[in-house]
């Protein structure tokens, strides 16, 4: 369910230019925009005439900043960001990214969103030439691609531009070195990365307009598949050498749940997007109900779309806690149940008695998606039809999310008669994968929908362990 599928990051990048701006405590407000990202670690590296300091550490933005940790990092003209949601290496301060590398011509900083499908072959064969890592995450291998080839280039984005022929996957990236920042998506265009301006000239890259809009920023445009975009003394200039290489494919999913409402994707509204495949599911899988709600927070625009097209009152079923501290894995089932009942709590008065159409975005295991109905239930719901805003899950994604593997994934193991009756619900339907294409069709831009068909844009590793570099 909601709280169930993650994405790997966020990225963040300012570059100011003058002496005059403070490019890390603008990097602190756009980090808490895109907190969503990844609530796992973060981190900021601040460049400061080529000198480049960072900060770092496991946990939310709030916890791991306060005023005198932006104070030390200095003002700076340049900065990036990270927020960390694992999917590749373990938790721990090291992983935490931004990367920070010092190396012949200079220091160079990191902040990567994504996963390689061709990094285990990589590191192999860098290690096997002498390089010594100090992570478990892919994110090193691309600094060290950047690096080696920055030995034999005039400048860094023909660094970058030489490394992107070798790494292979899904990658946004904000790359900072002495006078540049430098944003970067692979050739497919898996994961989103957006350009905007402020009035003062400040140019910045988010991987997400919501922290454009956090930061005053005019929202310019994405950078396109494949597109190099630098930023330094001269403006903004781009490298398009590895455009056009493939038809582009962002994470359809990140219209589903991952991006935040308030959100431009290619110039789409998320929001608009998840009302679009409410309307669209109201239409393939019409029911008798007296009340529509929306699971909190990815499955309320879709509960809206789903109420409008159908006539079906929509109501407020859920309460959202907000403050509840973050959970692990619950060792009994009693601790499970109850932790359901603390991020989510039943509006009884609107369901008692009513046949209710519950919307969220997807089913991963189908055990959430049984105890919210069983709250339901509890409740007094007299039928609850789930309806989801996305295709099933039947495989994998290498591509920086984090939906499990087949033998994990429901929908690979039963049919859906089957999950309605494992979930309890009275009925249960999905999007179809036409539906989930055309809810945002408007973006204009092709789409990855590997997990829900199982037909990738990109080769697919043959090592897709994600833990392939821990300590056995």
């Amino acid at each position: 369910m909601s709280w169930n599928i993650h994405e790997e990051c966020g990225v963040l990048g300012i570059y100011d230019g003058t002496m005059a701006g403070d490019a890390a405590s603008e990097s602190y407000y756009g980090l808490f925009a895109l907190q969503h990202r990844g609530q796992e670690s973060c981190g900021i590296a601040v460049s400061d005439n080529g000198k480049i300091t960072g900060h770092k550490g496991v946990g939310l933005v709030r916890e791991i900043f306060d005023e005198k940790e932006i104070r030390h990092l200095g003002k700076g003209q340049m900065a990036i960001g990270h927020t960390r949601y694992s999917t590749f290496g373990t938790i721990n301060h090291t992983n935490a990214q931004p990367l920070i590398v010092q190396h012949m011509n200079g220091m160079l900083a990191i902040a990567h969103n994504g996963n390689l499908t061709n990094a285990l072959e990589l590191r192999r064969e860098l290690e096997s030439s002498g390089a010594i890592f100090h992570t478990t995450i892919d994110s090193e291998i691309i600094s060290y691609m950047i690096i080696r080839e920055r030995l034999h280039t005039s400048s860094t984005e023909e660094a970058v531009s030489k490394a992107m022929e070798r790494i292979e996957g899904a990658y946004s990236l904000v790359v900072m070195s002495y006078g540049k920042l430098i944003g970067v998506r692979d050739p497919h265009g898996f994961r989103p990365l957006v350009i905007g301006k402020r009035a003062d000239g400040q140019i910045i890259f988010a991987s997400e307009t919501c922290a454009l809009d956090a930061l005053g920023a005019e929202y310019i445009r994405d950078v396109e598949a494949g597109e190099i975009v630098v930023a330094d003394a001269n403006g903004i200039h781009s490298v398009k050498d590895h455009c056009s290489k493939f038809n582009e494919s962002i994470c359809v999913f990140e219209y589903v749940y991952f991006a935040r409402p308030d959100s431009y994707i290619h110039n789409m509204s998320v929001q608009k997007a998840r009302v679009n495949a409410g309307r669209i599911l109201a239409r393939e899988h019409p029911v008798d109900a007296d009340v529509v709600i929306g699971v909190p927070d990815s499955g309320l625009p879709a509960a809206e779309g789903f109420a409008t097209e159908s006539g079906i009152p929509l109501g407020t079923g859920f309460i959202k806690n907000k403050y509840i501290a973050r959970t692990f894995i619950q060792p009994t089932q009693q601790e499970r149940e109850n932790a359901v009942r603390m991020k989510l709590n039943v509006v009884r008065n609107i369901v008692k008695g009513k046949r209710v159409v519950m919307v969220d975005d997807s089913i991963v295991r189908g055990t959430t998606s049984g105890r919210i109905v069983k709250l339901l239930r509890d409740a007094g719901a007299a039928e609850v039809h789930v309806r989801l805003s996305s295709p099933p899950f039947i495989s994998e994604c290498y591509y920086g999310t984090d939906v499990d593997s087949k033998e994990n994934l429901i929908a690979c193991k039963m049919t859906v008669d089957e999950i309605c009756q494992y979930i309890g619900a009275d009925t249960l339907g999905y999007l179809s994968v036409e539906g989930v294409r055309e809810m945002a069709k408007e973006a204009g831009c092709g789409f990855c929908t590997g997990c829900f068909t199982g037909n990738y844009p990109a080769p697919v590793p043959s090592h897709s362990d994600k833990s392939n570099f821990e300590e056995k």
